[in-house]
């Protein structure tokens, strides 16, 4: 039986798995070499995964600066080192329908309802130790039915017209003054505030009796009133450290003491009929009776595109940092000025409802609708976070991915160029061809790179343009990266030319630079992809490790490396974790996937790895 079992076994090997051997014999004749090589990168899970992720990261920094704009002349005081957020326009829920007040800050908002209760929203971290959400226990026991939102503090007043304050106290931001605290403390005489305003370290209440008290940082700002002016103002506009005036014969005056600023020459137009005053962080504007619009001041940030309203006049205006925002007779708002944080894209629903107020400042706006309904539109926050002049990260990630990439394939590919002809001279030629080749590879190969290359930036120096550096970087790592791939088509051609389809080649009369470069070359190709792929990795770090020591691509044009720049120092990698973790995060995810491409490559053109 068992002799009968092994002659079946032996006939089934002959003859029953003839069909088997076939389809494998067919396959391996008519599957090319191409074809292989792709079925098995296609089965490499690590290289996939390494590929899928790479290509997302290269289309990203690619594509997404078309869509999101990078001002490198751009810096803000008040948003620096901001962590990862994005609930600056997070309005809690408790004020739908039911909102009183509501003043924007710097990176956060704060408002009451129309019970007296306070809310708070953003980051409100002032310092370690201030954060603004810890609002006072007097407050939350008031009626509070006006609130201010400052740089690094709040204001509130209650319906008895008390003032509260807190945040930072610093500069006497809290230490209200003596005329305003008498006022309060007579019986004869109550106080009524019918304006609060918080500004850069100072504050301002206005009574209904025409009167201003400011207290603060004066040494900063010039809020000194003229005495002709109490008891005759109806509106104040607060800037960074200046303020405006509407009085109540509808005039515009500069109310401090200074003779000489961007607000003191105030336009001849506003001398009469002016319904409105507002300001943003350098101008100040006014609307009049007509409807016209009228700015003045610093307007470095388009303050002065006002869009026309032919079909309603505006009769109310309301500044934020770099922008304005128009209340329109028919209920209609219209926005301009900067719109570096989309402070002035209106929300469509605006425009189908009638808005009964808006609260603007910095980079937010709040609209109330006649039913009640809060729109928000503006900087919701930094995704990644901001960098010490208030940069965001997520924004410079982007564009620096873009540079550092150009940067290193523009290397490799002129790498790739220079070393595939030498070397493919010096493999089929050899001889005195082959040795000049090779001794130039050796001399420039013994070329110390980093050393050279901050010589190189020492001497140019900044006599060049941030452009033009690129350009040298590029091409000095080109010129200095190509050795590597000249010695590696050197040994390839020096294998493939023995073999017997060159010397067909030369005996039908084809000229030696076809048979290098159309004969040969093609099958050391697959071995050009791997060593091209891992030099992309490496000129990346090169790039990177130039403008982390401060001699590539200087700031403010993003790289990854000098995005790391910034963050070389204890503080900021204790305190700003943001600033190096997502530079270095992606920066490390995408070499590490271009790795494993190329190692998934050399394995795929391995016919050992096959397993036949």
């Amino acid at each position: 039986m068992a002799e009968k079992k092994n002659k079946g076994s032996f006939l089934k090997m002959l003859f029953g798995n003839r069909n088997k051997v076939i389809d494998n014999m067919m396959e391996e004749q008519v599957t090319s070499p191409g074809r292989m090589i792709v079925n098995n990168f296609l089965h490499n899970k690590l290289g996939m995964t390494g590929l899928i992720i790479f290509l997302l990261i290269f289309l990203t920094v690619f594509i997404a600066p078309q869509f999101i704009h990078l001002d490198l002349g751009y810096s803000d005081a008040t948003q620096t080192n901001i962590p990862p957020t994005m609930s600056m326009l997070n309005v809690p829920k408790e004020l739908a329908g039911n909102v009183q007040d509501i003043s924007a800050g710097t990176t956060f908002g704060v408002g009451c309802d129309k019970n007296g209760k306070v809310y708070i929203w953003g980051y409100t971290k002032i310092t370690d130790v201030i954060d603004l959400a810890n609002i006072p226990d007097e407050v939350k026991e008031a009626n509070i039915v006006k609130v201010a939102a400052g740089y690094d503090h709040v204001v509130a007043v209650d319906d008895e017209g008390s003032v509260y304050v807190w945040g930072s106290d610093r500069l006497g931001q809290g230490r209200l003054p003596s005329d305003l605290t008498a006022v309060k403390k007579s019986a004869a005489k109550t106080m009524n505030v019918v304006q609060l305003e918080a500004g850069n370290q100072f504050s301002v209440v206005l009574d209904d009796q025409g009167e201003v008290y400011f207290w603060g940082n004066a040494n900063m700002a010039d809020i000194d009133v003229k005495r002709d002016y109490q008891g005759n103002i109806k509106k104040v506009a607060v800037a960074t450290y200046n303020y405006c005036l509407l009085l109540n014969d509808g005039s515009v005056v500069y109310g401090g003491l200074q003779k000489n600023n961007a607000f003191t020459n105030i336009p001849e137009e506003l001398s009469s009929g002016v319904v409105d005053i507002a300001a943003s962080g350098d101008t100040m504007a006014a609307v009049k009776e007509d409807g016209s619009i009228v700015v003045w001041g610093n307007t470095t940030h388009g303050e002065l595109n006002i869009p026309e309203t032919t079909e309603s006049k505006p009769v109310e205006i309301y500044g934020g940092r770099y922008h304005y925002t128009a209340l329109l007779e028919n209920g209609e708002v219209v926005c301009w000025g900067s719109n570096n944080h989309g402070q002035l894209e209106v929300p469509a629903a605006a425009g189908d409802e009638d808005i009964a107020t808006v609260f603007a400042g910095f980079y937010q706006n709040y609209a109330v609708t006649e039913d009640g309904e809060l729109l928000t539109w503006g900087l919701k926050g930094h995704l990644m976070g901001t960098d010490e002049l208030g940069r965001d990260v997520f924004t410079r990630l982007i564009h620096g991915g873009k540079t550092t990439m150009t940067v290193g394939a523009v290397s490799v590919i002129i790498a790739l160029i220079i070393g595939v002809i030498t070397g493919g001279l010096a493999g089929y030629f050899g001889g005195k061809v082959d040795m000049v080749v090779m001794r130039i590879s050796e001399v420039i190969g013994a070329l110390p790179f980093l050393p050279f290359a901050l010589l190189l930036s020492a001497i140019i120096g900044s006599s060049v343009s941030v452009t033009i550096r690129m350009y040298l970087i590029m091409l000095v790592l080109g010129l200095l990266s190509w050795t590597g791939i000249c010695r590696l088509v050197r040994a390839q051609i020096l294998a493939e030319r023995e073999k017997e389809f060159v010397v067909a080649a030369k005996a039908m009369g084809v000229k030696e630079g076809s048979i290098i470069f159309k004969h040969i070359l093609p099958n050391v190709l697959s071995v050009l992809m791997v060593q091209a792929t891992l030099s992309f990795a490496t000129c990346m770090l090169t790039e990177s490790s130039l403008s982390y020591l401060g001699f590539g691509i200087a700031p403010p044009t993003p790289t990854w490396g000098n995005m790391l720049t910034g963050a070389n120092n204890s503080v900021v990698i204790q305190q700003y974790w943001w600033r190096w973790v997502f530079p270095a995060s992606i920066f490390g995810i995408c070499t590490i996937c271009i790795n494993l491409i190329g190692d998934s490559l050399r394995d795929a053109m391995d016919p050992k790895s096959s397993g036949r």
